[in-house]
């Protein structure tokens, strides 16, 4: 009897010490995590919760040199943020892939602010693109709501009950109004919410204001763009392939063409166009009843600076700035209309012009080809790596790109002065410039227009003429000093 004793007792006296080693270890373990900087988009390095209780330096730490955007990372969760639930937020987002990009970033932003559960955003799927891509065929969803749990809860749908009583149609659905402060959201729509328990918002582009806002809600709506928006694993290999042939051959340019046929037929911009041409753009914009403007001046909005810059005005361009003829450049954009007739000159004056679909083989581009988001995406990533980034029109890609690459250590973009450009194109064709001339205008006029640090410009109680928020998020950027510091 005495041995079967201490045999329990020993059986007990290792049972203990095996539970306490297993609390120790699991301590040991949570407090190497705790301790590891929280992981970030591949142009991202340290970045700090915007969350007041732990922004301990600066909106953004880099405490290494910045890597690529597609590079591997390690995945490591931050702690859950807990607070007094105040309802739940659904959104649908409207237009293309940036214009979308943009206004999750606000609505994770707004959530944050007003204590509610965002259920993650309803893509646009009834634009002139049609795309039906969902969210997590674009985005790397489980990154999205983990990486943003101490600031937000994310879930993929509403409990039960409530899913149950919107499936049924009983939803308090409006469009949030245009370019508002957060106090709009605190005012107006959180008192909807309590009431509601579920408020859908179905408009989401510009409804927060670029300017005014408080600094850890415009820290947010960075981390939320430049860290949390992660594409999928399929569209980000194609991003690695296609960056990988560019740079087997040297640097590259990445011309954003924004030369496509919505774009023409909306902006109404028929420069170069035949007279079918024009017939054709102009039946299609009368036939999309949301783009309000239907009778358009072409020309004037030309020299108002108001219009894409054709292929043959974008190779004149890039001649006069300097560019050799033997340089690479990848044309990030869809169907350029008109097709190889209008790109004849471009091809000509720049030989090594390539697209994804001429990198990339008819197999790897079939899972996405017909998923516009999904290609602008593949774009985007490309966009970010260029030695030199060139939009041709100030579009929402050209903006979102430009805010990113300014992020990334202020890589140059050049911001074309289309109206000055047309007026000294204009000239050059009546030969009253010459081409020394006209290429000594054309360097001058965009010496200072490359993406470096600059002061976004303010305009009250006209949100629209403002700088964009999203082109130069300048609360999240370093100086030129920290740059210089920091290298």
């Amino acid at each position: 009897m005495e041995g079967s004793g201490a045999r329990r007792k020993n059986v007990q006296l290792w049972l203990i010490r095996a539970a306490t080693s297993l609390v120790v270890w699991t301590c040991v373990v949570h407090l190497v995590t705790w301790g590891e900087p929280s992981s970030g988009p591949r142009a991202l390095v340290g970045w700090a919760s915007s969350s007041p209780r732990r922004s301990q330096p600066e909106a953004l730490v880099r405490d290494e040199k910045v890597v690529s955007v597609v590079a591997p990372h390690k995945k490591v969760l931050a702690p859950k943020r807990f607070y007094k639930n105040n309802g739940y937020l659904m959104v649908s987002c409207n237009g293309g892939l940036n214009q979308m990009r943009a206004a999750i970033c606000d609505m994770v932003a707004v959530a944050r602010y007003l204590n509610v559960t965002l259920i993650v955003p309803e893509l646009d799927k009834t634009s002139f693109w049609k795309d039906p891509s969902e969210f997590h065929e674009i985005f790397d969803v489980d990154h999205f709501i983990t990486s943003l749990r101490d600031e937000v809860r994310i879930l993929k749908e509403l409990p039960p009950k409530l899913k149950m009583r919107v499936e049924k149609g009983h939803i308090y659905s409006m469009p949030p109004i245009s370019w508002s402060n957060i106090s709009y959201y605190h005012h107006h729509i959180l008192p909807l919410i309590r009431k509601h328990k579920v408020v859908h918002l179905n408009r989401t582009d510009a409804r927060l204001a670029n300017n005014n806002q408080p600094l850890d809600i415009q820290r947010l709506r960075c981390r939320v763009n430049y860290s949390a928006l992660r594409f999928t694993h399929q569209i980000e290999e194609l991003g690695r392939k296609v960056i990988s042939l560019l740079r087997k051959n040297g640097p590259f340019i990445v011309l954003h063409l924004r030369y496509e046929m919505d774009m023409l037929a909306f902006s109404g911009c028929t420069h170069g166009c035949n007279n079918t041409e024009v017939e054709e753009l102009t039946k299609m914009r009368y036939n999309y009843p949301w783009w309000k403007e239907k009778v358009i001046n072409s020309d004037m909005k030309r020299r108002e600076g108001l219009c894409p810059l054709t292929p043959e005005e974008t190779a004149l361009i890039l001649r006069a700035l300097g560019m050799l003829s033997d340089v690479q450049i990848y044309v990030a954009a869809g169907q350029i209309y008109g097709g190889e007739r209008r790109m004849a000159s471009l091809t000509k004056a720049f030989p090594k012009l390539v697209r994804k679909d001429t990198l990339l083989d008819s197999s790897e581009l079939r899972l996405i080809q017909s998923r516009s988001s999904q290609m602008a995406a593949l774009d985007y990533l490309v966009s970010l790596e260029s030695d030199i980034f060139v939009p041709t029109y100030d579009g929402n890609m050209a903006k979102v790109v430009e805010g990113h690459r300014r992020f990334m250590g202020y890589k140059k973009t050049i911001s074309l002065d289309r109206r000055l450009l047309v007026k000294l194109i204009d000239r050059l064709n009546r030969r009253s410039l010459s081409w020394a001339q006209f290429s000594a205008a054309v360097k001058a006029a965009h010496a200072h227009r490359n993406g470096r640090p600059t002061r976004r410009m303010v305009i009250p109680d006209r949100p629209k003429e403002e700088d964009y928020f999203y082109a130069n998020p300048e609360e999240c950027l370093l100086t030129s000093e920290e740059l210089t510091n920091s290298g």
